[in-house]
Parts: structure tokens; sequence; C-alpha cells
């Protein structure tokens, strides 16, 4: 299990992935997409990383916009597995 990172260690984190936003106790990535099916192809590519990496962001999607979170629940907080699911979510887009 990861430790919680520090203030510092995700803000270092997050230049590596400045696609992404720290709110509190987690990251956060708004996407848009031109067609809703392109937005939930997304989607299951997410799923996919998730289910292979056991860490399931929170997923909001609002036509052609998807939210994603995320944060380690059982660490109530950041941890470097949150940052290494948003990289691999990052490739699918990149």
């Amino acid at each position: 299990m990861s430790d919680i990172l520090s203030e510092e260690e995700i803000e270092t984190l997050l230049k590596k992935s400045p696609e992404w936003e720290h709110e509190a106790k987690e990251i956060t990535r708004v996407l848009e997409f031109d067609e809703f099916m392109d937005a939930i192809d997304f989607v299951d590519g997410v799923a996919e990383i998730a289910e292979e990496a056991n860490h399931h962001p929170k997923i909001e999607i609002n036509w052609c916009t998807v939210t994603l979170s995320l944060t380690t629940h059982d660490q109530n907080g950041l941890t470097d597995a949150d940052f290494e699911v948003a990289k691999r979510i990052d490739t699918l887009i990149d």
C-alpha cells in the first residue's frame, strides 16, 4: 500500500501531469470530446486501466464532457497510485 504524499511531492508530480488539477485530497481532469460516443469510448479505456491497476477514479459523464477524479480512499488522500493511474489515463489522450 502506498503512503500518503506530502504537498511538496504532490506539486512535483503535478508538474509531470499538468493537465490534472489538485484540490483537497484528489486530482481531477476534465476532458471535452466532439461526440458523445467518443467520450464513452474514452471512459471504456479508463475502465480497463482502472481494473488492471485495481485503482478506480470517480467518473462523471455530461454529454461530451468527462470529469475524472482520483484519490486513495483507504489512505484518505493522494498516493503514488493516483498519479500512476493518471499517467496511464493520459496515454489514452496524448
